[in-house]
């Protein structure tokens, strides 16, 4: 019994790396929108930013593991907007309180959620993400949004 709480501890434990992974030290995903913004002024992007619940949220960890750590779909958004990743995670109580204030901030309902920005900071777009469970659905998504923006 003890081996079977220690393997399920491990699995947890890795499954809670591999989903955190895209905002990790090597990624391109920022953790905060100000950082976000400055980098999409400087290039004349959007800004894309996730609210997650990594460490708790089912929907999160399946759109992290088919979407958000896909090579496919991160050299492609990036073409177009800067990514930001704002966790929520209950093993950090400090780092959820931070980021609560800024879901709070963007009006998010639930998780996971996607706000679009433009280079100013306003949004454009909002929807959940599980909308678009595939690298490809959620790519046409971004591109559509940013082709209605353009249009107004």
């Amino acid at each position: 019994m003890n081996a079977i709480k220690q393997l399920l501890t491990a699995l947890f434990a890795c499954s809670l790396i591999a989903t955190i992974g895209h905002a990790g030290e090597n990624s391109n995903w920022h953790t905060d929108v100000e950082s976000g913004l400055a980098q999409a002024k400087k290039q004349n992007k959007a800004v894309m930013v996730e609210f997650t619940g990594s460490d708790w949220c089912p929907p999160c960890m399946m759109m992290n593991q088919k979407v958000f750590s896909q090579a496919a779909f991160t050299s492609a958004a990036e073409k177009n907007y800067v990514l930001v990743v704002i966790d929520i995670p209950r093993a950090n109580e400090e780092l959820a309180e931070e980021n609560s204030k800024v879901a709070e901030q963007y009006k998010v309902k639930g998780y996971p959620t996607v706000v679009l920005l433009d280079k100013d900071g306003k949004k454009f777009n909002h929807f959940i993400a599980t909308e678009h469970p595939s690298v490809p659905q959620f790519l046409a998504h971004l591109s559509s949004a940013l082709e209605k923006k353009d249009m107004n």
